[in-house]
């Protein structure tokens, strides 16, 4: 098999097929990156949530919602595991194949793009919350991070097992 056979993903090339040095090199920069926008998000989320409306509450109150955020945080970042590890398992029973894998980031990249700017002023009016919401993405992003194949992976080797007699 060429290196010009090989299907190119998105945020991987061609380093998949096979998982060296540069597979596992894209795969800690993309979780590095990952990481880093998500550790801005939380601070962003912690400041906020520390703003007000707490910072107006009496301290016996402000105790509980702490401890009820708390709690909240920890429920939501398992479910946010939870549901992307569903999520993986169910795009594994089916794997995209590479150009609908590439079609699909496309297309939610731009959907992402909108959703950004319509969620400016509703994540202003959530901050009471939004320490359980980004503990949601956390769990979410930790899953995708720590997952040892990706559906896409899965779906370029189906692909090129049956293109190979095309090949």
């Amino acid at each position: 098999m060429t290196p010009t056979d090989i299907p190119s993903l998105p945020g991987l090339g061609t380093t998949w097929y096979e998982r060296g040095p540069r597979y596992w090199l894209r795969r800690t920069f993309s979780a590095l990156f990952l990481l880093t926008v998500l550790a801005f998000f939380c601070y962003v989320a912690l400041r906020l949530y520390l703003g007000a409306p707490r910072s107006d509450m009496p301290p016996g109150l402000r105790r509980v919602w702490d401890v009820t955020q708390v709690a909240g945080s920890c429920v939501t970042l398992v479910q946010g595991w939870v549901k992307q590890r569903r999520d993986l398992r169910r795009q594994l029973l089916d794997p995209p194949m590479p150009d609908t894998f590439r079609a699909a980031k496309q297309a939610e990249s731009g959907r992402a793009r909108n959703w950004s700017r319509a969620g400016l002023v509703p994540l202003l009016l959530a901050a009471p919350i939004l320490p359980a919401i980004a503990a949601w993405c956390v769990g979410w992003f930790a899953a995708t991070l720590t997952v040892r194949v990706h559906p896409s992976e899965v779906g370029a080797r189906r692909w090129l097992e049956e293109h190979e007699g095309v090949l």
